[in-house]
């Protein structure tokens, strides 16, 4: 058996990170649960049995020392942008700049934050990985399908969050090639994120999280997945 693998996952402290870092460390994986309570973290750490690191990813210091612990403790493999928020369902016509500013810092700025300050470390890794988690609420094909529940879907704030987050993968993708880089949609899964209206399990959620994590050096990268197979863009 190789050396074994070290994951961080931001906003691990519940919901798809939770299970994610649940399975992951089923799967013999060293897992960072990455959170920005400190109580709740640790608290799920402890649980699961990984390591805790205070991460919020609207800010700049907490990513730096996050990173910095990371290196001091030995380095990191694989980074999941799993932290995310919903903004909340508001009425199209009652969105405001502050509504959108505030999702776009988290579920935008918030990934390049924490990519800037660990990509130095995953240089470092023999196979180095990155996993965006976006939603096919991102999808400019799902969300104009009208086969799919997507498009029946109306929001301004967190599906553009996520359409940034795709393009971000790509970008990514080429400007990082030794890197494994690529986005996945978990699918409509009950958390507490949607008031558990998802249809999926957070165990079926969890998958393309997990399998884009431990595809290899050799692995696709700048694609858009879910558990099912590729994902339109």
């Amino acid at each position: 058996m190789g050396p074994m693998t070290t994951t961080l996952i931001t906003g691990a402290n519940k919901g798809l990170g939770y299970e994610a870092a649940r399975q992951l460390l089923a799967a013999s994986h060293d897992v960072w649960v990455a959170a920005r309570d400190p109580e709740r973290g640790s608290r799920a750490a402890e649980e699961l049995g990984a390591r805790f690191v205070a991460l919020d990813v609207t800010d700049d210091a907490s990513v730096t020392a996050a990173a910095e612990q990371v290196a001091s403790a030995g380095g990191l493999d694989v980074l999941v942008n799993n932290a995310g928020i919903s903004g909340g369902r508001i009425p199209v016509p009652d969105v405001t700049p502050d509504d959108i500013r505030r999702v776009l810092e988290t579920n935008v700025v918030g990934i390049l934050r924490v990519t800037q300050a660990f990509v130095p470390l995953l240089e470092r890794s023999a196979s180095p990985v990155i996993v965006n988690v976006s939603s096919g609420m991102g999808s400019l094909g799902v969300t104009t399908d009208p086969e799919r529940l997507e498009s029946t879907i109306v929001g301004l704030s967190y599906p553009t969050s996520k359409s940034a987050v795709n393009m971000l993968t790509t970008q990514y993708a080429k400007a990082l090639p030794r890197m494994r880089v690529n986005a996945v949609d978990p699918g409509y899964t009950g958390t507490d994120f949607n008031d558990n209206r998802g249809t999926q399990t957070v165990q079926e959620g969890a998958e393309a999280i997990v399998a884009m994590v431990q595809i290899g050096a050799d692995g696709p990268t700048g694609t858009f997945s879910d558990r099912h197979g590729a994902v339109p863009w």
